[in-house]
C-alpha cells in the first residue's frame, strides 16, 4: 500500500504495542506499523507488551499480505551484557526481514557492518537527529530514514530533506517529551531506571513549583508537554516533503489506536484527491474528545512557548482524562559511607593497576573560571558551547587570550549539544581561519564529527553521545575521536563491564551539577507572564537563578545564550572518594563541571580532586570537602 502527492510517497505509520493490537491496527488505514520484539526496545516495562519470535514472524506475514510494511524498534542502548544478546536478535531479525529496524545505540550499525547484514536501518528520534550533516553522516553509516528531532519546525526539514535526497518521519500525533531526545538523565542519575533504556520514570510529568527572584510562581506541571496534534496541517505535512506521518502510542488500547489511524487515513486521502476543497476540520472535534490530553502542534511551526504546556487539570491532575495517575516520584537513595565503601570494593574487584596517573579536566563558564583553571595547573580546561546566563560566549579575543598563556594545560573548545545551519556556519568561519591557540574540540553530536574531523583539530567525544558500549566506542574512534566521556547514565555493573573492554581512552565526569535535562523549552517564561503566589528565596543558588521545586529538593535552571534551558541536579555529583579505584580500571581523564560555582568554590574543588590524585586515599572519604549544594549524590552509579 502506498499512497502519493505531486509524486512523494506519503506514509502513514502507525503504533502497536501487543500481537492482538497490531492484527487490528495493520487492518486500518496506515500503510505500515511499528512495534518492539521481546528485547532491547524502548517500550520494556510494561508486562504483556511487545512481540514475541513468533508472533514477530506471522506480524510480517499478514502485513506484507496486505500489502503494508513492518519496522521494529531496536531502540534502547545496549550495555556489554545485551551485545551478545543483540548479535543473536539482529540476526533474526536480518532473517525475518522486516522492512526496517529503528534504532538508537551506533552499535547496532556497527554489528550490522561486522555481521555483514542487510536489513535497512531507520535512525530513532533518540538520535535526535537535527542538522543537515549527522544526516549525512548516517547516511554514510547506511541509513535510509530518519526520525527527526522532535523539536524540528516543518520548514527546517523540508529544507535538510530536499537537500539531504534522506526519508524523512515525523511525529505527528501522540505523547511528546518537553527535552531533546536522548538528553534526559533524570530518571538514570537519582533512580537508576534510565531513559535511554526504556525505564523512564517520567519526572517531566511531576508537580513542580517555579522560583526565581524571592517568588513563587503557580506553575504546576512546568514540564507536562501537550500531546502532539497536526490532523489539521496534513498540507503541511505533505508539502514539506516529510516521507513517513508518525503516529506515537505503542502503549495505547487498540480501539483508540484503529480509531486514530483511520482518522487520518481517511483526512490523507481526502487531501490528495481534491486538495482546494480540503476541509481541515472534518472529525477534529471527534478527535478533541477523544484525546488523552490537550493538544499542540509543538515545533511545527515555531517555539510554542508556553502554549505547548498542559495546564488543564484533569481528575487527579496527572494528565490523563480518565483519571488516572500517569507516574509518580519514588524515593531517592541518600549518598552514604557504606555504599561509596560498597561501590569501592566492586571497582577495585574490576580494576588493575593504572597505566598511568589520570589526568584532571574542568569546563568552566566564563573567563575568570578559565584563569584560575590555568593556574591552578589543571590538565585540560573545556570552554563550552553553551554558556550559562548572565556569562556571555567565549569569545575569538577570549580564546587567543587563553591560548597565549595557558602552558601545558590543554585548551578545547566546546559546541553547544544541539547545532543548527547557523551554528556550523560560525563554526566553520572560526575553524577554517587562522588557526586557534586550541588543542582539540569537545564534540557534542555526530554531524560535527563528519564536518570537523579534516579541519585539524583533534576531537573528544562529550557525555550527551551516549556512549555506553565499547561498539559504539569503537565506531566513534573510526571516525576520528580521541577520547570519550563515558556515558552518565552507567549503573556500577555496566560501568566496570564497558571500562574493561572499551580500549579506546575515557573521561569520566567526577564532580558537580551536570544537566539532568536539556531543553529548548524556555522555563523562564513562566515567571515573565505569571503573576507570584508567595515569597520565598532560594535555598542554594541565588534568586536570580530558576529553580523546579519538589518536596524532594530544588533543581536549578540555567538559561544559556541561545535561551535554552538545562536542569540541573539538586545535589552534586562526587565521586572523589573512588579516584584510586576508577583510575584502576584505565579511565584517563576526569572532570568537575565547574560553571555553577564561584570562583573560590571552584578552586576548593579542584584543589581536593588535584590532593586525591596525588595521593593515597585519607581516612576522611571527602578529604574535609563540603558540598556547595543540597548535598552530595553518586548518580546512576549508586546503582547496580
Amino acid at each position: 500500500m502506498a499512497r502519493f502527492f505531486n509524486g512523494k510517497e506519503v506514509e502513514l505509520l502507525a503504533p502497536a504495542g501487543t500481537f492482538e493490537i497490531f492484527k487490528a491496527v495493520v487492518e486500518s488505514g496506515c500503510d505500515a506499523v511499528y512495534f518492539g520484539g521481546p528485547v532491547l526496545n524502548m517500550r520494556m516495562m510494561r508486562k504483556g507488551y511487545n512481540l514475541s519470535r513468533e508472533e514477530i514472524i506471522e506480524a510480517l506475514g499478514i502485513a506484507h499480505s496486505l500489502d503494508k510494511k513492518v519496522y521494529i524498534t531496536v531502540n534502547n542502548l545496549f550495555s556489554e551484557d545485551d551485545v551478545e544478546e543483540a548479535r543473536a536478535y539482529l540476526r533474526f531479525l536480518d532473517e525475518a526481514r522486516p522492512d526496517a529496524l529503528i534504532v538508537q545505540d551506533m552499535a547496532v550499525l556497527e554489528l550490522i557492518r561486522e555481521m555483514e547484514l542487510t536489513v535497512p536501518i531507520h535512525a530513532s528520534v533518540m538520535m535526535n537527529v537535527h542538522n543537515l550533516e549527522m544526516i549525512y553522516a548516517l547516511r554514510d553509516l547506511g541509513v535510509s530514514r530518519v526520525v527527526t528531532s522532535r523539536e524540528m519546525d516543518l520548514q527546517t526539514a523540508k529544507l535538510l530533506g530536499q537537500k539531504s535526497g534522506m526519508e524523512l518521519e515525523y511525529f505527528i500525533h501522540g505523547d511528546m517529551c518537553s527535552v531533546h531526545g536522548a538528553n534526559c538523565y533524570f530518571s538514570s542519575q537519582v533512580f537508576g531506571m534510565s531513559s535511554n533504556r526504556g525505564k523512564c520514570m517520567k519526572p517531566c510529568r511531576w508537580d513542580y513549583r517555579i522560583k526565581r527572584d524571592g517568588y513563587v510562581f503557580p506553575a504546576e506541571y512546568p514540564l507536562a508537554v501537550k500531546d502532539m496534534f497536526m490532523y489539521e496541517h496534513l498540507p503541511e505535512l505533505i508539502e514539506s516533503g516529510i516521507t513517513s506521518f508518525k503516529i506515537e502510542g505503542r502503549m495505547r488500547d487498540k480501539e483508540f489506536m484503529v480509531s486514530l489511524a483511520n482518522s487520518y487515513s481517511e483526512a490523507i486521502d481526502r487531501y490528495i484527491e481534491d486538495p482546494l476543497g480540503f476541509d481541515r476540520t472534518v472529525n477534529s472535534k471527534e478527535l478533541y474528545k477523544n484525546r488523552k490530553r490537550d493538544f499542540s502542534t509543538a515545533y511545527a511551526f515555531g517555539k510554542p512557548g508556553l502554549a505547548n504546556i498542559n495546564r488543564r487539570y484533569e481528575g487527579t491532575g496527572k494528565f490523563y482524562s480518565t483519571g488516572k495517575v500517569f507516574s509518580t516520584p519514588t524515593a531517592e537513595r541518600e549518598l552514604s559511607e557504606a555504599r561509596v565503601l560498597q561501590l569501592r570494593e566492586c571497582l577495585a574487584e574490576a580494576g588493575h593497576a593504572p597505566k598511568a596517573k589520570p589526568e584532571l579536566a574542568v569546563r568552566v563558564n566564563n573567563m575568570e573560571q578559565a584563569r584560575l583553571v590555568l593556574e591552578m595547573g589543571v590538565e585540560s580546561l573545556y570552554l563550552p558551547g553553551d554558556v550559562f546566563e548572565p556569562d556571555r560566549p567565549f569569545t575569538k579575543r577570549d580564546i587567543k587570550e587563553l591560548g597565549a598563556v595557558k602552558g601545558a594545560t590543554k585548551l578545547y573548545l566546546g559546541m553547544p549539544r544541539m547545532m543548527t545551519e547557523l551554528h556550523f556556519d560560525q563554526y566553520d568561519h572560526l575553524l577554517n581561519g587562522e588557526r586557534l591557540p586550541i588543542d582539540g574540540l569537545m564534540i557534542t553530536n555526530l554531524g560535527a564529527i563528519r564536518r570537523y574531523r579534516g579541519a585539524g583539530y583533534s576531537m573528544i567525544g562529550d557525555a550527551n553521545l551516549n556512549v555506553y558500549n565499547h561498539l559504539s566506542a569503537g565506531l566513534y574512534a573510526g571516525l576520528g575521536l580521541e577520547k570519550l566521556t563515558v556515558s552518565p547514565e552507567m549503573t556500577m555493573e555496566h560501568f566496570a563491564a564497558f571500562t574493561s573492554r572499551c580500549d579506546l581512552p575515557l573521561e569520566v565526569v567526577v564532580h558537580g551539577t551536570p544537566a539532568l535535562m536539556y531543553m529548548e523549552h524556555d522555563l523562564y517564561e513562566n515567571t515573565e507572564v505569571m503573576e507570584p503566589i508567595a515569597e520565598e528565596d532560594n535555598l542554594y543558588v541565588s534568586n536570580d537563578v530558576l529553580v523546579l521545586k519538589t518536596d524532594k529538593g530544588e533543581n536549578p535552571v540555567y538559561r544559556d545564550q541561545y535561551g535554552r534551558c538545562h536542569l540541573l541536579f539538586s545535589k552534586e555529583l562526587c565521586y572523589l572518594p573512588m579516584l584510586n579505584e576508577m583510575s584502576g580500571l584505565g579511565i584517563a581523564s576526569f572532570r568537575i563541571e565547574g560553571a555553577t560555582y564561584s570562583t573560590e568554590e571552584l578552586r576548593t574543588i579542584i584543589a581536593a580532586y588535584q590532593a586525591a590524585l596525588d595521593a593515597p586515599p585519607q581516612e576522611d572519604l571527602l578529604g574535609g570537602l563540603k558540598p556547595v549544594y543540597a548535598g552530595y549524590t553518586l548518580g546512576s552509579l549508586q546503582f547496580n
